[in-house]
């Protein structure tokens, strides 16, 4: 039976103390899994932060990063992101020319296109603009080649976001545990 490999998120609830990030990263390059992208963020409660971890692999490296994750003593709760219950966003932010290769293009395509995407300008001068997207990782790569022509002069975006659609799948901390 061959083992499929595909993109793959963990999500987890860890103590916000120093040094739990670089456990966690420790963990993934001792074993020699990649981490495709990563965010970490705190929760309402600043004593806990999120973290989701975006990566590549078999049935096998999924069971074991879960597994491996549980043993650290600052994982709090960690579950496997299935992408049919899961919604995932990036968030960017991307300056550009507002001329660029399309000569003779005007400042009123660039608007168009950020306003297809549902993004929104949050710099604008003569010969710039910087906008703002949130969206899927597809929608997002779709966006930077559609402005591509114009001229990227500088790009940020974060790793990907996901929350478990339906309260049944829910990531919380069990105050019962402390």
């Amino acid at each position: 039976m061959e083992n499929k490999v595909e993109k793959f998120a963990v999500a987890m609830i860890v103590n916000n103390r120093f040094g739990v990030l670089n456990r966690i990263a420790g963990l993934y390059a001792k074993r020699c899994y990649n981490i495709d992208n990563i965010s970490a963020g705190t929760l309402d409660d600043p004593n806990y932060t999120r973290i989701t971890i975006v990566s590549t692999g078999d049935e096998y490296m999924k069971d074991q990063v879960v597994r491996q994750l549980e043993k650290l003593i600052d994982v709090r709760a960690v579950t496997l992101l299935e992408p049919e219950n899961t919604v995932f966003a990036q968030h960017m932010y991307i300056k550009m020319h507002l001329t660029g290769s399309h000569r003779g293009s005007s400042k009123h395509q660039v608007l168009d296109l950020i306003n297809e995407y549902g993004g929104k300008v949050v710099d604008f001068g003569e010969e710039h603009l910087t906008a703002e997207i949130t969206g899927d990782s597809k929608k997002v790569e779709s966006f930077i080649e559609k402005v591509r022509d114009f001229g990227i002069l500088e790009l940020s975006r974060s790793g990907e976001i996901a929350i478990g659609l339906g309260i049944d799948n829910t990531l919380c901390v069990d105050h019962n545990e402390e």
